[in-house]
């Protein structure tokens, strides 16, 4: 009779949903072939958040998908909650999936006694019980340093780029990519060579006194009578994108297109990119986009497939960076 017993455990994965953008879960899920756990999640009269898993989540590895959506404060406090009720259930690892990483615009300090939010996150996802964090397009790749567990930086690139270069009205053309500002060069620069296009970047004079408000553009580069393509992680109020393809517009571009990975649309931004110069607007799913926002020229591409092989490669134990050919790092 011996005195050790040896069991040979099997890895199971188990995908849970937070409500901020279930769509997107369910098509992870199917990209993957794993069904979404049944979960209760509802709301007290008081505001709180109440969230249970229907079945064991015991040594399992939990995959909590939860894109930080308007509203931002819900979303990440439903995030949390949901972690920790896995953690207290004894789940074996805990991933947190971030499609759209909320607060990671203050992710430094510009002015005196401000705070680092991004950072703050961080730390909530963490002090909750994330093992592992897998986001899309930071706005900085900095964000990853605010954490001590593993994190998987995933990139629409490839997705952006695929689309515009099957697109027909950009085929042979001597294409321009734009970077909005300074901060966008080097993705600029990589969305360039994947097209085998060149690159020019607008000098932006952002107001000191009013919170979105920009006060000139300088095109840098060679944009007359060229196609442009303006990329960014996001549009929010739309403002850098729209003043962009102005300035652009002045200096004589032909065709404007506008990419990003996160559609924010916050205010009146969608109205802003209808009445602006742009040919397209090409977007990801990273957020919902409600049908009063999906206007003729916005072209919505699934970033689930990216996703999908992101956390099959993080379950498996293999190699994230190898589905990006080591180019998903900023």
């Amino acid at each position: 009779m011996t005195s050790i017993k040896e069991i040979v455990t099997k890895k199971r994965m188990m995908l849970f949903s937070g409500t901020a953008h279930p769509s997107l879960a369910e098509e992870i899920g199917a990209h993957i072939g794993v069904e979404l756990c049944d979960s209760k999640i509802f709301r007290f009269a008081s505001g709180e958040i109440y969230v249970r898993s229907e079945e064991s989540v015991r040594g399992s590895d939990v995959f909590v998908i939860q894109t930080h959506a308007d509203p931002v404060n819900e979303s990440i406090m439903e995030q949390l909650v949901m972690i920790d009720a896995l953690k207290r259930a004894s789940a074996k690892r805990i991933t947190a999936v971030v499609p759209y990483y909320g607060y990671s615009r203050q992710d430094k300090k510009a002015l005196a006694r401000e705070p680092i939010s991004a950072k703050l996150v961080a730390d909530c996802l963490s002090v909750a019980g994330s093992d592992r964090v897998v986001s899309v397009d930071l706005h900085s790749g900095q964000i990853q340093g605010f954490f001590d567990v593993p994190f998987d930086h995933l990139t629409a690139l490839p997705l952006l780029s695929g689309y515009l270069q099957e697109a027909e009205p950009l085929r042979d053309k001597q294409l321009v990519v734009v970077s909005p500002d300074a901060g966008r060069v080097k993705v600029a620069e990589r969305l360039g060579e994947q097209m085998d296009a060149d690159l020019a970047f607008i000098y932006k004079r952002r107001s000191k006194r009013e919170a979105h408000k920009i006060e000139g553009m300088v095109v840098e580069g060679d944009v007359r009578g060229r196609p442009c393509i303006l990329i960014d992680d996001m549009i929010d109020t739309a403002g850098t994108m729209v003043e962009g393809a102005r300035a652009l517009q002045a200096e004589g571009a032909s065709d404007i297109y506008v990419a990003a990975t996160h559609a924010v649309l916050s205010g009146k931004a969608v109205q802003k990119l209808e009445e602006a110069p742009i040919t397209e607007v090409v977007v990801t799913n990273t957020l919902p986009i409600p049908d009063e926002k999906r206007i003729g020229k916005l072209t919505v591409l699934s970033i689930a497939p990216i996703v999908a092989s992101a956390l099959q490669a993080v379950f498996e134990d293999e190699s994230v960076s190898e589905i990006f050919h080591g180019e998903n790092q900023p």
